[in-house]
């Protein structure tokens, strides 16, 4: 029996001030009629300004779409891809965090499908997941955040608001043509987001690392159009996966406590690509696949330093929540890996027994985020026991991610991890 492998990224390109090569990046690509995505927030800030200087310097004629969601849902993904249809246009730049980048790889993708129907694309059981054969334009990715990794990913997130759940669109064909990575970027990140979005980095890292092995997973898909993107963890991504996790360990609290701190906001920015290039071919697992309905259900929590008028967790926060209770979970599979998380998170493992390996991790992962203020537990974003079945049912049409999980869970499992997640500390 032998196993295929297949890595996809994005081209990156890296640096201080390379924003400003994005007008003549489009003026190669001979685009007549350019969309520029953001949001609300976004479009005053310096990012958004420096991409429009690069626009007009080279004579770019763009419309711009500042209406995207923080956290967005089908509607919101629909309002930008009728905006999309409209315009006709010929190329895309997204300048924003994950929720601008995705929602712009879903315009893009209706837009050059304009008969498909929504659910045609989104993932199964949700949808029908149907592979993407149609071309679509050119897509430049701008990160303002160091966390989502969306410029490298062919995956675009977002809330199915009728059944209170998060679902996505995930295919090779819709990653960008290009992630322009310019650390200036992150100077604009207020504390919580470079917190929160830094979450996201480290559970792509911790998560893509123990996931199931691509090995493990069947059956081989009929054709290769029908690989899924997400693979289980293999040797390419583990480099991606350990780097990135190296990175968080030595600058994400530096990142978080000192906004002037170029070197480690730089740092983050580059490790959010690196989880990136690593989840994006290996998946995430079960911290992700609880996230969905952790976001999707969401009462009245207003998370500090996000200027929105809806209530949301923001995803780095939904996600790490869990974080504690899930190795501890699936450490009884390659406790080995969880071991060197731990210790590349600075646990001490010379005197610690394998078996303990979920434990350590877990025990770690709770001391770094009591070190940086994180809510205690689901409990103080409103959760109660009771919502625990709910919570549960969200998780389980997740099955592209929580299938990744290297220990395979009933709903009695996801039951207790929620509830030990309850409180952190």
């Amino acid at each position: 029996m032998f196993f295929i492998l297949q890595m996809a990224i994005s081209n990156i390109r890296y640096g201080e001030g390379v924003t400003k090569e994005i007008g003549m990046d489009l003026q190669n690509l001979g685009a007549k009629r350019v969309c520029l995505m953001t949001d609300r927030n976004l479009s005053q800030l310096p990012p958004v300004d420096a991409v429009l200087n690069s626009l007009t310097k080279s004579g770019i004629n763009f419309q711009m779409y500042d209406n995207v969601w923080v956290e967005p849902t089908d509607q919101s993904f629909l309002d930008a891809i009728e905006f999309a249809k409209k315009g006709e246009f010929d190329a895309y730049v997204a300048v924003g965090g994950g929720s601008v980048i995705d929602t712009c790889k879903a315009a893009n993708l209706y837009a050059s499908s304009p008969s498909s129907d929504f659910l045609d694309y989104v993932n199964a059981p949700i949808g029908k997941g149907k592979a993407v054969t149609v071309p679509l334009k050119p897509l430049i990715a701008v990160p303002t955040t160091a966390g989502t990794g969306s410029e490298t990913t062919g995956v675009a997130i977002f809330d199915f608001k009728e059944l209170k759940v998060k679902t996505g669109i995930a295919s090779r064909a819709i990653k960008p043509t290009l992630g322009i990575i310019d650390p200036l970027h992150t100077l604009s990140m207020p504390e919580r987001i470079v917190a929160n979005s830094g979450f996201d980095v480290l559970c792509h890292a911790l998560e893509s690392y123990t996931a199931l092995p691509y090995k493990m997973r069947s059956p081989c898909p009929s054709n290769p159009i029908n690989r899924p993107a997400y693979q289980g963890s293999n040797p390419i991504s583990d480099v991606w996966a350990l780097h990135a996790l190296r990175i968080v360990a030595k600058y994400l609290k530096r990142a978080i406590r000192n906004p002037e701190d170029r070197e480690a906001r730089a740092n983050m920015h580059l490790a959010s690509a690196f989880a990136g290039i690593g989840f994006g071919n290996a998946g995430v697992h079960l911290c992700h696949g609880m996230s969905y309905p952790i976001s999707g259900l969401v009462k009245t929590y207003k998370p500090k330093d996000y200027n929105v008028d809806h209530s949301l967790v923001p995803h780095g926060l939904s996600v790490v929540l869990t974080s504690p209770a899930v190795f501890a979970f699936t450490a009884q599979v390659h406790p080995e890996r969880h071991l060197e998380a731990a210790e590349i998170l600075g646990a001490d493992i010379r005197t610690a027994r394998i078996k303990d390996a979920g434990l350590i991790l877990a025990d770690t992962l709770r001391k770094f985020l009591f070190d940086l203020n994180v809510d205690d537990g689901l409990a103080a974003i409103g959760y109660s026991k009771a919502d625990i079945p709910a919570l549960v049912k969200g998780t389980l049409p997740q099955e592209r991610v929580t299938k990744l999980s290297p220990r395979p869970q009933t709903e009695e499992d996801l039951s207790a991890l929620f509830e030990a997640s309850m409180k952190l500390y």
